[in-house]
């Protein structure tokens, strides 16, 4: 008999309970693996996640680097820069412009320079981003990416974490991308940021930003690849289904974010920069350093309507 022969991981019946080999492509199977010349890529596991070095940010950029750059974050879905110290709102928009113009958060506190949010928190002002979701999923054009550098940093704790979407898919059984391929879904700012608000306030902001739908899974528009794009605050409902169907359907969705082998972790220093692609990603800021002070500034990048 071959020792080496495994026993498959027996099917179990829970959205979660799957062990052993997962796919994890960085890129998709056909495409070409990306070389570069003027950056260094140091992966931080084998499919999302890279800190690049050989870049200073506050400096131009010239169309080779950019390039590189762009294609360094198609193909690892988040961008990690440390020690951009001399990086200021100015620059990090220029850097931000690279992929388009900047997109306003409208619930996000404004910074000094237009375009550019300025998120703090410390005793006052608890963070509420602990929640795995993709930024501004609730608008027709949903942000492309985002730019954050860390302003200010407590001694332990606030990290961020990113889960690839792609990878969430590609491990869906077969019959569950059958059953959603051609789904929509509704997603709805209402039901958090809008729990902090007065019903004059829900009012004021619904006549600019009525409930959307997006495809359930999308393709991605700069590789094509398919995505599963629902997240826990804003995906509020599948489209054509039962309500019972379509909350346990979204139960089931949802919870892929949270598997490990799809997530890369950062931890903040001073000085670090981070893009990430907002279509192929969902994003966790982790709330552990209450009461420490964390600053952050924030720039999300204009998108297009996904299909």
């Amino acid at each position: 008999m071959d020792s080496a022969v495994t026993t498959p991981a027996p099917a179990l019946d829970k959205p979660l309970m799957h062990y052993g080999k997962r796919t994890l492509d960085r890129v998709a199977p056909d495409s070409e693996q990306p070389h570069y010349r003027l950056l260094t890529v140091r992966p931080l596991t084998p499919h999302i996640g890279a800190e690049i070095e050989g870049v200073d940010l506050w400096r131009p950029i010239g169309d080779d680097l950019a390039s590189e750059i762009r294609q360094a974050l198609l193909e690892w879905k988040v961008l990690f820069f440390r020690d951009q110290h001399s990086l200021d709102p100015t620059t990090q928009l220029a850097f931000a412009n690279l992929w388009g113009e900047p997109e306003p958060n409208p619930f996000f506190p404004k910074g000094d320079t237009p375009g550019v949010s300025r998120l703090a928190k410390d005793a006052m002002a608890i963070g509420t981003e602990n929640i795995w979701h993709s930024d501004h999923s609730f608008m027709a054009a949903p942000a492309l990416g985002s730019v954050l550098r860390a302003v200010e940093v407590p001694a332990a704790g606030g990290d961020t974490m990113w889960a690839d979407m792609a990878a969430a898919y590609d491990n869906l059984t077969e019959s569950m991308k059958t059953r959603i391929e051609n789904l929509t879904a509704v997603h709805d700012w209402v039901p958090s940021w809008g729990a902090l608000m007065t019903e004059q306030q829900v009012a004021t902001h619904r006549a600019n930003l009525p409930a959307v739908e997006h495809p359930v899974v999308v393709r991605h528009p700069g590789t094509g690849r398919r995505l599963l794009y629902v997240n826990e605050p804003f995906t509020t409902r599948i489209v054509g289904l039962p309500d019972p169907e379509s909350r346990e359907l979204l139960d089931e969705l949802v919870l892929q974010a949270r598997i490990p082998e799809y997530q890369v972790r950062f931890r903040w220093q001073p000085g670090s920069v981070a893009i990430w692609d907002n279509i192929a990603t969902q994003h966790y800021a982790i709330n552990d350093y209450f009461p420490q002070r964390r600053v952050m500034e924030r720039i999300a990048i204009a998108g297009v309507p996904l299909a």
